[in-house]
């Protein structure tokens, strides 16, 4: 009897173990299959924190996968319009002529505010003032030298060296561009005329260097003697880089700044599409911008659909604590909640 029972043990033991093994490969699938993964490219303005919401998201949602590539506003757009990712990024606003060309329908997603700061690279100077003259005259190419009378009366006692100016700007369509160009057409009808408002404008400098995203750009005018860019202020603040202090609607010369960024967005109204574009500001640190996740309405499947659900909510609720760390503002609470209504009932 003994033998017996230690014989059927020995059975439903195996048979146990083989079911297991067979069972396991079914197990493991239904686990993958409830892991979502989502794609994101475009604008590197706001990369550094996207990137971190990819890595915090995990914390409260195992399940899904989100990644985030840096490759530039206009790039983010195109791929958005031809479908190539989940969602989209960029500091300019789509266009209605855009959105138009995108039957799934989309939804603008607002999901933080910064500076763009003016960095420079000139020896012995780090406390550099630009005028709201002086500034678009630079980026107008009509100022080429550091010594110019125009800086200088910016900089009184300054010791400005006698130094070409050597620019640099984006390489690829940028929606850090963008801001950059709308504000300065905004103060000034000459850049307005010569250069204007774009992501990718026909700049007018003899001579120019060009690097791709805002860490591209960072990096030129940190080993560029003499050089003069333009970066999201969280790329700024990494690197270590001199950033001016630029004049605002009420005279002040004010470095770029959380605080400062604050200020210039506080009165922004958001429309029912979410997009603002803020040229100009009197309070503040005048050279600010947004920056948006472009979403679709319709997607393949419920799941997707469910996934994304699921990640715009976050992002518009606990993201959003990640923003000042990484000198971003935030958006109103009141917008958020906007946000969240409408992609909670029109995403399919």
């Amino acid at each position: 009897m003994n033998f017996k029972a230690t014989a059927l043990n020995r059975i439903v033991t195996s048979s146990v173990a083989a079911a297991a093994v067979v069972l396991s490969p079914v197990f493991a699938t239904v686990a993958q299959a409830q892991t979502q993964s989502l794609t994101g490219a475009g604008a590197s303005f706001p990369a550094l924190l996207y990137q971190q919401y990819t890595r915090e998201v995990r914390k409260t949602h195992s399940d899904l996968q989100v990644s985030y590539t840096s490759c530039g506003s206009s790039c983010g757009i195109r791929n958005f319009i031809n479908g190539t990712v989940d969602f989209g990024a960029s500091d300019a606003a789509m266009s209605d002529a855009d959105i138009a060309k995108v039957s799934r329908g989309t939804i603008l997603v607002p999901t933080a505010g910064g500076a763009v700061s003016v960095i420079h690279n000139i020896p012995g100077v780090k406390d550099l003032k630009l005028s709201r003259t002086t500034l678009p005259l630079i980026f107008g190419g009509a100022i080429t030298n550091w010594n110019d009378a125009r800086i200088k009366k910016d900089n009184p006692g300054v010791n400005l060296p006698n130094l070409a100016i050597t620019p640099v700007v984006r390489a690829d369509g940028s929606g850090t561009t963008f801001i950059f160009t709308n504000h300065l057409s905004t103060i000034s009808s000459y850049f307005k005329g010569r250069v204007g408002t774009g992501q990718n404008p026909s700049w007018r400098f003899k001579s120019v260097r060009k690097g791709p995203g805002n860490n591209g750009v960072a990096a030129l005018v940190k080993r560029t003697r003499g050089s003069v860019g333009y970066v999201n202020d969280s790329y700024a603040f990494q690197n270590k880089l001199n950033s001016a202090m630029v004049q605002n609607s009420s005279g002040q010369f004010v470095a770029p700044s959380l605080k400062a960024s604050n200020e210039a967005l506080a009165s922004v109204q958001f429309p029912a599409n979410y997009r603002v574009f803020v040229g100009d500001s009197s309070k503040g640190y005048p050279i600010v911008g947004l920056t948006w996740m472009m979403i679709y309405k319709k997607y393949p499947t419920a799941a997707k659909a469910a996934a994304v659900k699921k990640w715009i909510n976050w992002v518009m609720t606990k993201g959003q604590s990640l923003n000042d760390d990484l000198l971003f503002t935030s958006i109103p609470a009141s917008v958020r909640q906007r946000v969240i209504n409408q992609v909670n009932s029109e995403v399919k």
